[in-house]
């Protein structure tokens, strides 16, 4: 028998039981489509956060004091190792090694293949305009760094630069629009209204404990709005406000201790030469973080992620490969007599098998290649629903390379055929004679 005859057979009986059919079909759509929407859901996620860091420039490492697990010293009990502990307690507490202040700046500055070193002091505030307030996260760097930090930085119409006035900052898009109640589209793109804001005055708080007294203390300025941040995509830059140094140094009672540095290399390539020379200097007491390495942790997560996501659909799957072999079970032992009459006729165990089979193959083949439209349409669905609470200031889309489309629809086809195979066995290994006198 021909293959395209034993499959126009197969589909014809399926025909004759339309309902029974339809929903096996169904399940395997579901588990196929989830398989689709979830991938390309974590996928998208992950190409998301690829594109932001990729925002940063490539040659940044990122220098905090906060020193790294091998810079732990010393497992006596009574503490005597030469130096100060890196952690306290249990090891919960990371305690700073070195001192970021102008002295590392000074000695990293002179290490070579090293274009600028950019020191920031950062902290939480609370900035107020008319009567509406809002927590930020603070990024009190020189303004004119931040083209090195964000080369896609870019400043809505009318905004100036001043980067020696400790009473001006620099506000992004999305907190402007929350102060002065603008939409979100009209401050982030229209130049007009973002200019109405540049000029205003705001009130910026920061909340500290005094650690003389013990007691909760606040320190308020009040600040010129200068510029507004159009988005760029990277919360650092997008969430962030901005003012100079000294200005942060005064309002975030940092008496010159920088929190993190910005260490920027000739170049990409000398990126590596330069986190070498910093270990060289510092050891273990600094930690160092590059594009690259977050990149590449964000790769690993995405990865691991995805293959537990992955688990969880590939059981739906299974659920569907049950519902295919109680169909196709059912169907054997509807079809008997039918089996009979064709073993009688000349009909051969392979060939029984090989009909049985292709309904299993016909079943998967539909509901794997809905299952994919499905769970395209689904991913885009899901996200376009929630992503915008998540992520206002940038577009977030799932990604589905077509490897992985592929290997989900062979999934899915595998798991039917294989679902089939049992009931497609027992059906060519009925006895034609006991087939017969069945009623």
């Amino acid at each position: 028998m021909k293959v395209t005859e034993t499959f126009r057979i197969s589909f014809k009986a399926l025909g004759d039981r339309k309902v029974r059919t339809s929903l096996t079909i169904l399940m395997v759509i579901v588990g196929s489509s989830l398989m689709v929407t979830l991938n390309g859901i974590v996928a998208g996620l992950g190409q998301f956060a690829t594109d932001v860091f990729n925002r940063l420039a490539p040659n940044l490492l990122f220098i905090t004091s906060i020193p790294t697990d091998d810079s732990v010293q010393g497992d006596d009990d009574d503490g005597d190792n030469g130096g100060p502990p890196s952690f306290l307690g249990q090891g919960l507490i990371p305690v700073p090694a070195i001192t970021l202040d102008q002295v590392v700046v000074g000695k990293l500055e002179s290490l070579p293949h090293v274009s600028a070193v950019i020191p920031s002091y950062q902290g939480i505030i609370t900035i107020a305009a008319e009567n509406r307030s809002q927590s930020a996260s603070v990024l009190s760097v020189q303004p004119e760094s931040l083209k090195i930090i964000a080369p896609a930085l870019e400043f809505t119409e009318g905004s100036t630069m001043n980067p020696e006035d400790e009473s001006t900052i620099y506000l992004p898009s999305l907190i402007a629009n929350n102060l002065w109640g603008e939409p979100p589209e009209a401050a982030a793109y229209n130049g007009g209204s973002a200019a109405a804001m540049i000029g205003q005055q705001v009130n910026v708080t920061y909340t500290y404990i005094d650690l003389a007294t013990a007691s909760r203390q606040s320190k308020s300025d009040a600040f010129t709005v200068a510029g507004i941040m159009k988005p760029v995509g990277n919360p650092t830059i997008d969430r962030a406000v901005v003012f100079n140094l000294d200005a942060g140094n005064k309002l975030l009672q940092k008496s010159g201790r920088y929190d993190s540095l910005f260490v920027a290399a000739e170049s990409t390539n000398h990126v590596m030469q330069v986190e070498k020379e910093i270990r060289d200097l510092y050891g273990s007491d600094i930690g160092i973080t590059t594009s690259e390495a977050i990149l590449q942790s964000i790769g690993e997560f995405t990865a691991g992620f995805g293959s537990v996501i992955s688990s969880i659909a590939l059981v739906a799957l299974l659920v569907g490969s049950v519902g295919i072999v109680t169909t196709m079970y059912t169907s054997v032992t509807e079809r008997t007599r039918e089996i009979g009459v064709m073993k009688a006729i000349g009909a051969r165990d392979r060939n029984v098998l090989a009909l049985f089979l292709a309904e299993a193959a016909i079943i998967g083949i539909i509901g794997a290649s809905i299952g994919l439209v499905v769970g395209v349409l689904g991913g885009y669905g899901a996200l376009s629903l929630f992503a915008s609470n998540l992520f206002p200031s940038s577009e977030v889309t799932p990604h589905y390379p077509w490897s992985d489309l592929a290997r989900v629809w062979a999934i899915s086809l595998g798991l039917s055929v294989a679902a089939g195979l049992y009931p497609a066995w027992k059906a060519s290994k009925l006895s034609p004679i006991v087939a017969l006198r069945r009623e």
